[in-house]
């Protein structure tokens, strides 16, 4: 499975050009396997996470409707910037610990009639560290829906892709012109511009490396779970994976306990320590069919429903049963994890969500934003980044571990959340 080395957003809400670790030009340390977000209300933290439910969007829906579920284009773009220069994201990954870093880009901007559409896509690798495109293999180019891709294991070196460029090699193709770039390559034209060729070409055999992209983002999590949506009784039936809020809990359960009892079991068992006096969860069937969640209390012999249990036992029994899904998810996004957990809690949290992310079994990465400083105390300063608001009215965003103040006095035994509260973690 891909992990995420960086993250770069150009011109998306508050978010005018920001980058998380690596990028095509920044070869820095890349992002951690748990990376949490910090920072005042209003910087810019649930955004990076919208951009990720964004480019999962676009992929499945099409750039139109992804901008239209947000309220449109206009609302989402960078406020005074230049329109032409569009929505910009970049992804950079890596398929695996040998290889090297592989980074998927596109840009969206709107037509004549201010639709959105995709206005360029690219996914490349570096073939060595040079900071131009000579050191680059490409798999996919496109420009307003019309492009080259790669098949099967074959890159190119078009290290230009503006127009003209790409327009000159595509003729070169068509007319079957002898030339060792195009051997491999083949032209794209799509119907719909407002569709990534990712979602197209990610479904054919002879694109293996746009179609394991596609399956990386299509595997991504964002959580906005809620209390009263598990609370919620569903039909009756078996379910791999919780959705984003929660309402199939019940049908996950059902399903651990039928298909992984073993793992069930450890739920159990980690809910037991942690709080105390629940002994065991089990579902059961209503007469019309529903499906109940049972929560068995120490010193009751009824049991207590999931209408009756408090919101922070739902969400960190929802967190127990997410990071033992016997699937796991290529990256997890939570927001405030620590809502309606008690404090002590989140040191417990904390360790789960790096034990998870850490597992050599488990090739995730878990993405948190918080406000909470007894969760940061339980991280290190290279996992932890803090946006800032600007004079400009927009973000920018650091990672702590470029402090070397906020490094020296963890490594002397301080905590980080404790140096947050006392304004010790803001850039030097």
């Amino acid at each position: 499975m891909a992990q995420i080395e960086g993250f770069r957003i150009r011109n998306y809400k508050v978010l005018k050009d920001i980058t998380l670790g690596k990028s095509w030009n920044n070869q820095c340390d890349p992002l951690t396997k748990l990376t949490a977000l910090i920072g005042k209300n209003g910087t810019g933290k649930s955004s990076i996470f919208e951009a990720f439910g964004f480019i999962s969007d676009c992929l499945k829906n099409g750039a139109e409707e992804a901008c239209d579920k947000r309220g449109g284009f206009e609302k989402i773009f960078s406020k005074g910037q230049d329109v032409t220069e569009g929505m910009n994201f970049e992804i950079c990954y890596r398929d695996n610990p040998d290889a090297s870093p592989v980074t998927y880009e596109f840009s969206i901007t709107t037509d004549e009639k201010k639709r959105p559409f995709v206005s360029a896509e690219r996914l490349r690798q570096r073939v060595d560290y040079s900071t131009n495109a000579e050191g680059s293999s490409s798999f996919l180019i496109l420009n307003n829906g019309v492009g080259v891709a790669w098949k099967g294991e074959a890159a190119g070196r078009l290290n230009n892709d503006d127009d003209s460029t790409l327009l000159a090699f595509i003729d070169q193709i068509e007319k079957g012109s002898n030339i060792k770039e195009a051997k491999d390559a083949e032209v794209v034209r799509l119907d719909d511009n407002r569709h990534l060729a990712l979602a197209t070409l990610g479904s054919l055999k002879q694109h293996p490396r746009v179609a394991k992209l596609r399956k990386f983002i299509e595997n991504w999590y964002l959580n906005y779970f809620s209390p009263d949506s598990a609370r919620s009784l569903p039909a009756v039936g078996c379910q791999k994976h919780l959705n984003a809020r929660g309402d199939n809990l019940a049908n996950v359960v059902q399903y651990m306990q039928r298909e992984h009892g073993d793992r069930f079991a450890k739920v159990l068992d980690n809910i037991s320590k942690k709080i105390p006096g629940i002994e065991k969860i089990d579902t059961r069937v209503s007469p019309d069919g529903r499906l109940l969640l049972e929560f068995y209390a120490q010193g009751f012999s009824d049991p207590f429903y999931a209408q009756q249990i408090s919101d922070g036992t739902l969400k960190f029994f929802t967190y127990m049963l997410l990071i033992e899904d016997p699937e796991p998810h290529s990256l997890i996004c939570i927001e405030e994890p620590e809502n309606g957990l008690y404090h002590k809690l989140l040191d417990l949290l904390g360790h789960e969500f790096r034990n998870y992310a850490s597992d050599a079994k488990e090739d995730s990465q878990v993405f948190i934003t918080t406000h909470q400083p007894f969760l940061v105390n339980v991280l290190e300063p290279k996992e932890v980044w803090i946006l800032e608001k600007q004079p400009d009215g927009f973000s920018k965003i650091f990672r702590v571990s470029d402090n070397e103040l906020a490094n020296n006095m963890t490594e002397a035994g301080l905590q980080l959340g404790e140096l947050w509260c006392s304004d010790y973690l803001g850039e030097e």
